[in-house]
């Protein structure tokens, strides 16, 4: 059981890597580690800002012990000179617990000094890194700027883009429709020319009908031919013999002519 979770979760996980590799966007992504490194460099400032507040802080209370240390010991002058024994002996013991609270506080200042230039150094480093990192990025990202515009204009120059693709499938899927209803159209014509399919436009005759009224189309046209024949040859014989006789009567007349003068 434990085997098959491990590996459930190991596919789930190879899943979500692939949807977040599919959806990174390199150059957004430069931009927003770019912005975490600002953020970074701003949070290291503000430990400056704290650690130089709290110093200068301490430092002021130092000043302020040292003043009263100052203090103390001209009571216990003035005591002292006064034959107050006794006085002059408060004055020195607080003088010698202001001593001692001096030493801790410069101790204490001491360890903010350090800190401060740790922080300071801290900063100058990510700042030399966050420049290094912006050149880097923005070389980086008009790398891939070119290389995107690069493979877009490849993409459409060659068609295989997913756009060029989807245009590709229409144009091949409009093709093979056209091909598809000319095929049908011819299948359709061949069928009704054979008589396999019957024409609903020429009304309720069938093709046997169709058949018939051209063989009497045909019969009657040469019927007509004959008849157009036998005129046209009646017609050429009544003029060859009309022709025929005005010869003869045209020969009868020249022996009559001929004989007239012999007469006189």
């Amino acid at each position: 059981m434990a085997g098959l979770t491990s590996r459930a979760s190991l596919i789930v996980k190879a899943k979500v890597s692939k949807l977040l590799n599919r959806a990174e966007n390199p150059t957004e992504t430069l931009d927003y580690s770019y912005e975490q490194m600002l953020e970074q460099l701003q949070n290291v400032k503000r430990g400056v800002a704290d650690v130089v507040t709290a110093k200068k802080r301490l430092e002021l209370q130092t000043q302020k012990l040292e003043q009263n240390v100052v203090k103390l010991e001209t009571q216990a002058r003035q005591a002292v000179g006064a034959g107050r024994e006794d006085l002059a002996r408060q004055a020195l013991e607080r003088k010698a617990v202001a001593q001692q609270q001096l030493q801790g506080l410069d101790a204490q200042v001491q360890q903010l000094e350090a800190q401060q230039q740790q922080l300071i150094a801290a900063q100058q480093q990510l700042e030399t890194r966050i420049e290094g990192f912006r050149t880097q990025k923005e070389v980086l990202k008009a790398q891939y700027s070119a290389a995107e515009a690069q493979v877009r204009v490849g993409e459409a120059a060659t068609g295989i883009g997913q756009h060029m693709n989807d245009t590709g499938l229409a144009i091949q899927r409009a093709k093979d429709k056209t091909e598809e209803l000319q095929a049908r159209a011819s299948a359709i014509d061949e069928l009704t020319a054979s008589g396999a399919l019957e024409d609903f436009t020429t009304g309720d005759q069938t093709q046997l009908d169709r058949e018939l009224a051209q063989i009497s189309a045909g019969s009657q046209v040469d019927d007509e031919l004959a008849k157009l024949k036998a005129e046209v040859g009646a017609g050429s014989d009544t003029a060859a013999l009309g022709a025929g006789d005005g010869a003869a009567a045209a020969t009868a007349e020249e022996p009559a002519q001929a004989e007239e003068p012999a007469e006189q």
